[in-house]
């Protein structure tokens, strides 16, 4: 993860360009990613591409002729999709184009102009308060192009077309969590699934520019995510100290809003930010995913969720989001998604009279008052398991998924892993079937 990181944060990426473009080469080292492309002015839904944006160098030099930032040393010093310039023009006329953030002093914000002509620069505000009155060259060298839009995607077949989404975006510049922690994320996610010895569901990652780019996806695969998909995740802001964080799909009560919150213990006490309701007003790409049109059964994961403090700065680094919160969150994630294959609908194969477990080796065969010794030798290790036994035969019966059951219940979903498996063995259960299959 440390490796990728380093390898990807320097690249100057926006929702077009050469950097999009590498970003997509580097990924594919690590996931066999297929790239799509979508040439200017092409119509996507109700959004247009946009032409290719292209910088190759730009600075902003003093009356004294010393550099004052410069894009070769950090990227966010240039306004995103920022035409070219190359003028010399008095400060009060130049500040009309730079950036800062009063309340950062030591922070370079990161601005964009993608869909309106604009040229500027972004600096610290403890610099721009040093500016002196005089005449400042600006310079950029750069050209907005007919070119194309650019995205990937990488399918990890299973046993069943139905799909679960994993998507996350990569047009963001040289920024930790805001950006880099989702593709870094996704990427090693895939490599654990893809070492799995069954999968049952289809997964799909996709890696797009941010907006555009899942329209874009969407114009393409929409009516594919409509038919197959089973449940989806944004990864976003998924580093930093904070614990994970979920914001509902549209619909609220999707088979991923419902495992994440019986994973996540949800009641009354759950604290608030745990799990975040839906809204189109601010988020991800899940706005176009969960659009009215499509309502696709995605929600967003996050850890340091978006709006703190550094966000859309230069101040969002490794050290704010860190390599270790990368690696847990896979592994959080990778529960979810065990949750999301074992949930489904069971069958008992013997639903007439409960079953003589005895003769499975999955009952003590004495009643006494010494009654847990005799679990010792047996498959089934104590009373708890015992009971989970019971109550998973008895609503095994095509009518009751196992989400279902463990809400009444108050089981684990997770914890009956074991358990399942060993009654699936013994030939006493199928499953887990789609609703659609029972």
């Amino acid at each position: 993860m440390n490796k990728l990181f380093d390898k990807l944060f320097p690249i100057c990426r926006s929702i077009t360009g050469s950097g999009l473009r590498k970003t997509l080469e580097i990924l594919s080292e690590y996931i066999p990613l297929k790239k799509f492309n979508v040439k200017t002015g092409t119509q996507v839904l109700n959004w247009t591409i946009p032409k290719e944006w292209r910088v190759r160098e730009a600075w902003l030099k003093g009356p004294d002729g010393k550099k004052i930032v410069d894009f070769n040393n950090h990227n966010l010093h240039l306004l995103n999709y920022s035409t070219p310039i190359n003028k010399k023009l008095p400060l009060e006329e130049l500040k009309d184009h730079l950036h800062t953030i009063p309340n950062q002093p030591d922070a370079i914000p990161y601005v964009t102009s993608y869909y309106k002509r604009r040229w500027g620069f972004c600096l610290r505000h403890s610099t721009y308060e040093h500016l002196k009155p005089g005449k400042y060259h600006a310079y950029i060298d750069s050209e907005l192009v007919e070119g194309e839009l650019n995205y990937g995607h990488a399918i990890l077949p299973g046993e069943s077309n139905k799909e679960i989404l994993i998507s996350s975006y990569i047009c963001h510049p040289s920024m930790a969590n805001n950006e880099l922690s989702g593709p870094i994320v996704a990427a090693f996610l895939y490599n654990r699934l893809s070492n799995w010895s069954k999968r049952r569901f289809t997964y799909r990652f996709v890696f797009a520019p941010e907006t555009i780019g899942a329209i874009s996806y969407l114009d393409r695969f929409g009516k594919e995510l409509q038919e197959n998909l089973y449940s989806g995740l944004i990864l976003n802001c998924i580093g930093g100290r904070s614990d994970l964080s979920y914001k509902l799909s549209r619909q609220e009560n999707s088979p991923i809003d419902n495992i994440v919150k019986h994973l996540f213990n949800v009641d009354d006490n759950t604290p608030e930010g745990k799990i975040r309701s839906f809204t189109p007003i601010y988020g991800s790409d899940e706005r176009q995913y969960c659009s009215p049109g499509f309502n696709l059964p995605i929600g967003q994961m996050a850890r340091l969720v978006y709006g703190y403090s550094e966000y859309h700065t230069s101040l969002d680094n490794k050290e704010l989001m860190t390599i270790e919160a990368l690696h847990h969150s896979v592994n959080e994630l990778e529960q979810i998604i065990k949750a999301l294959e074992l949930n489904g609908y069971y069958i008992n194969q013997y639903p007439y009279g409960e079953v003589k477990l005895d003769q499975y080796d999955l009952y003590p065969d004495i009643n006494s008052k010494r009654y847990e010794e005799h679990f010792k030798d047996k498959v089934i290790k104590n009373r708890n398991q015992l009971d989970q036994v019971l109550t998973i035969l008895n609503y095994s019966d095509g009518l009751h998924s196992l989400y279902q059951i463990v809400e009444d219940y108050n089981y684990n979903i997770l914890e009956l892993s074991h358990v399942i498996e060993i009654l699936k063995s013994r030939g006493l259960l199928k499953g887990p079937y789609f609703k659609e299959e029972v």
